[in-house]
């Protein structure tokens, strides 16, 4: 999808710079997601979320931690994801 990550930079402190499929571009901080309670919550160890890698079309921590590609986008395009082959689907 045009969404898919493909490549990821750490930035700073809770940062990342990333690159997607259809070529945009932009930073995500991800402090916001970090909150006590929350699944990414383990990410605040600095040492833990620059361990980030780039796996199927996202960005993981390990096998069992990631964030959907289209939060992602949004966050570092501020466009909202689109699935432009809706017209194609079968009824």
């Amino acid at each position: 999808m045009y969404f898919d990550v493909t490549e990821a930079t750490y930035s700073g402190k809770y940062q990342l710079d990333v690159r997607f499929a259809d070529g945009s571009s932009g930073k995500v901080d991800f402090e916001k997601y970090l909150e006590e309670g929350t699944v990414l919550s383990k990410l605040k160890d600095l040492a833990l979320f620059k361990s980030f890698g780039v796996k199927y079309g996202t960005i993981v921590w390990g096998e069992d931690l990631d964030i959907a590609p289209e939060t992602l986008y949004l966050e570092a395009t501020g466009r909202d994801v689109t699935y432009r082959d809706r017209s194609n689907a079968v009824s």
